[in-house]
């Protein structure tokens, strides 16, 4: 008897703690979370001002004890998304890359970029493919275009296949849209009447520069119909077609070079393998040699290439 007595003191005291234990904390109201994370996010990355942090909904994740949420950092011109993780109890939050090993990220990335109905430089068949998102303006894209042609072009012969997309810098470069436009208007027509306009121009930047605001389009446009006229074209279709400036196709490429990545010029992808700027000719190199050895092919034998003095290609000429 006297067991079961202390037995029940102790189970009244028990409870008696328990009725007086605080409850739980309950996490912090949903607009306290958001700008929690919002500040956390804007110093870690050390965001502008301009730069607007939209915290997304909070989901269910795969990951026991978190939650998933997307974060988006939206500036004037450009918008990214970014995966995070948020803790149940919402005092940690981690930022999380997925990669999926069943794909391969290089092929999802040329899978993207649409190249039907563009100009084409070396064997068709090639099994690497250098996609150049290119500005006819830009002094780097000029330096790795002659870096490309006739160098690498000729050391790689019938290895490789060479195509170029518009990425005009249009807000430092005023006229690379409309040489854009022009270059599509001839490659329309004739592939190698868009190759030969496509080097001059990048070739004599300086000469077109040299026109002023005033005589840019009327140079590129006289120069479209020189090769116009070199190659036996419809001079009078491709003089309509440039005087439309249809932007379309222009407008369509930069986009695309977006989601790809692509922020400045010169940006390639060999095979999808991604370069940034005018690199040296050595990481050409290194990036083709192991492209097609993932091929199975081969890569040419390299020899120290003589000094030799380039000079800008000749305007075409009636």
């Amino acid at each position: 008897m006297m067991a079961r007595r202390a037995f029940l003191a102790l189970l009244l005291i028990c409870l008696g703690c328990s009725a007086q234990s605080p409850p739980a904390a309950s996490p912090p109201p949903a607009s306290e979370i958001t700008r929690a994370i919002e500040r956390q996010v804007r110093a870690h990355y050390s965001l502008p001002p301009d730069v607007k942090v939209i915290v997304g909904p909070i989901r269910p994740s795969e990951f026991p004890n978190y939650d998933a949420l997307t974060v988006t950092f939206a500036s004037p011109d450009k918008k990214q998304d970014f995966e995070f993780l948020l803790s149940r109890d919402h005092k940690t939050l981690m930022r999380i890359t997925k990669f999926d090993l069943s794909s391969d990220p290089y092929a999802e990335i040329m899978k993207k970029i649409d190249v039907t109905g563009r100009p084409t430089r070396g064997n068709k068949n090639a099994k690497v493919t250098v996609i150049n998102y290119d500005d006819f303006e830009c002094p780097f894209c000029s330096g790795m275009h002659t870096t490309l042609f006739p160098g690498i072009f000729k050391e790689y012969g019938d290895r490789v296949l060479f195509i170029y997309k518009d990425y005009p810098l249009e807000e430092i470069h005023p006229w690379a849209v409309h040489a854009a436009v022009n270059a599509n208007c001839l490659g329309a027509q004739n592939t190698d009447a868009y190759w030969d306009y496509a080097d001059y121009l990048h070739g004599n930047q300086d000469a077109i520069k040299a026109k002023g605001h005033d005589g840019w389009n009327a140079e590129l446009d006289k120069l479209a119909t020189l090769q116009a006229q070199k190659h036996n074209l419809d001079v009078a279709k491709l003089q309509a077609c440039v005087k439309a400036q249809d932007e379309k196709a222009v407008r369509a490429s930069m986009h695309e070079g977006d989601t790809v990545g692509v922020d400045a010029t010169p940006t390639m992808f060999v095979n999808g393998q991604k370069l940034d700027g005018a690199v040296p000719v050595d990481e050409v190199r290194l990036a083709l040699d192991r492209a097609l050895k993932d091929a199975g092919v081969a890569p040419p034998e390299h020899k120290p290439a003589a000094a030799e003095t380039k000079t800008p290609p000749a305007a075409p000429t009636k």
